[in-house]
């Protein structure tokens, strides 16, 4: 299985962002993985999923690392301690996280066929052998729910924020769209070459027992608006993250959902997975390898 092409791999890391096409291919595939999560929707109990605390208040997010952030931020706020260990626990089992009409769920790599064959596809490792890739690891996966109308914006952020390895510059995010995304319904948003400037803010771990559980460290600069570049792209696209680029993603205000794939690979070799991150390897799931 062919993975980037020489063309694609000549690219500067923060220009090397789309790879069309096939992916998750054709509306069939979509349906699948729609009839994978729609059923939760339908008929969530009010009492709450897996021991979820119902209602799930609107700070807690997706399953995207920014409801922790907001937590850390917001100690006083109303993230209780049922929500926070919910979040904290979360990366090695299928959980739903709301915000203002966004609805997520991870660990699916792990736990459910549909989403572990794509993420271990020949495609995909293709792809990461092609970019050097010799131990990498399966960290963390996502479905996003970005709904027509009320699917929330997520901040500018860096993903080595929340999974933080030393050395920087160990971490992927592979991000699949399900649906055509347009800068109507909240494609992504890149500053080219911000992946060479570090990383300046940390959401780590605080000992146990404190109020939120996490906490924020360091501070982001002041980005530059006028710098994000959008990145519309079609269905069953691939979109290569760096871990230290910046990107967002805007408010989904047209009449079309715009669903995503996304999971985050790290190489292990020689890499040292930051242990106060929010997000670590259980004994029930190690971080599993990508090649199979």
């Amino acid at each position: 299985m062919t993975g980037l092409s020489p063309s694609q791999l000549q690219k500067p890391q923060n220009e090397r962002s789309g790879v069309p096409g096939g992916w998750i291919p054709g509306a069939g595939r979509i349906l699948v993985c729609r009839g994978v999560c729609g059923p939760a929707t339908e008929d969530w109990p009010d009492s709450g999923r897996d021991g979820c605390p119902s209602p799930l208040p609107c700070g807690i997010s997706s399953s995207h690392p920014q409801q922790g952030r907001r937590a850390a931020e917001n100690p006083g706020g109303h993230l209780g301690q049922d929500n926070t260990e919910y979040f904290l626990s979360s990366g090695d089992k299928i959980r739903f996280f709301f915000e203002k009409g966004v609805f997520d769920e991870k660990a699916l790599h792990a736990h459910d066929p549909v989403f572990k064959g794509a993420t271990h596809s020949s495609k995909v490792q293709a792809v990461a052998r092609s970019l050097g890739f010799h131990m990498p690891v399966v960290v963390q996966s996502m479905y996003i729910f970005k709904q027509p109308r009320i699917g929330g914006k997520v901040p500018a952020h860096q993903d080595a924020t929340f999974l933080y390895t030393e050395p920087l510059g160990r971490l992927l995010g592979l991000w699949i769209a399900l649906e055509d995304t347009t800068v109507e319904n909240g494609c992504l948003w890149f500053i080219p070459g911000s992946h060479t400037s570090g990383v300046s803010r940390r959401m780590v771990r605080t000992p146990a027992g404190s109020m939120t559980g996490i906490s924020i460290r360091g501070s982001d600069p002041a980005w530059d608006n006028s710098l994000y570049v959008p990145t519309e792209v079609g269905r069953g696209s691939l979109i290569l993250i760096h871990g230290e680029v910046v990107h967002k993603s805007e408010q989904n205000l047209s009449d079309r959902s715009r669903h995503v794939y996304t999971f985050h690979l790290m190489e292990a070799s020689g890499t040292v997975w930051s242990p106060e991150n929010w997000l670590q390897p259980t004994a029930e799931l190690p971080f599993p390898p990508l090649y199979t």
